[in-house]
């Protein structure tokens, strides 16, 4: 089984065993929800969200068989992950990780501008495309008016180029 990290849970809150989940995960709304299968700690162990709630910066769940603070202190601390065949994408949805690698190519004429060797997320959730070629690193704006494909299977990704845009 391959996991998925989505999180770590950072302290309780309250005392019915709500867990707060710091997350930096793109896909939220996938893994965050009722009867979904979580795994915690080094040790994996399996449980199951039952309620969840969004709070200020955190992801607040509640986990299937604990009602108490007390229960669920032993996970404070620890981090947050899923199996990651459960996560159902998209057709036009990809994990970071997922980019990474991917050779990068030019719309105008399919030359090789590089590889994607990092996603930085940026304020507001924006992403740019960290590109490296010959030891120049270039940033995209990973949004639909500069990526015009992404093949995973090839391992390539089509971008709109601009003047200036890249070293």
């Amino acid at each position: 089984m391959a996991y998925l990290k989505i999180g770590k849970i950072v302290n309780t809150h309250g005392i019915k065993g709500e867990l707060r989940v710091l997350s930096d995960f793109e896909f939220k709304d996938k893994v965050f929800k009722s009867k979904m299968t979580v795994y915690i700690g080094k040790d994996k162990t399996e449980e199951v969200i039952v309620t969840y709630r969004h709070h200020k910066i955190f992801e607040m769940i509640t986990l299937e068989g604990y009602t108490n603070i007390n229960e669920v202190l032993k996970y404070k601390g620890l981090d947050l992950f899923i199996d990651a065949n459960s996560l159902k994408l998209g057709e036009d949805e990809y994990l970071d990780t997922d980019l990474i690698g991917l050779k990068v190519l030019s719309s105008t004429d399919l030359s090789e501008l590089g590889v994607i060797t990092n996603v930085r997320i940026m304020a507001k959730g924006n992403k740019l495309l960290e590109i490296e070629d010959k030891g120049i690193v270039s940033l995209i704006p990973y949004q639909k008016e500069f990526i015009n494909k992404v093949d995973i299977k090839k391992k390539e990704i089509v971008v709109k180029t601009i003047p200036g845009l890249l070293k």
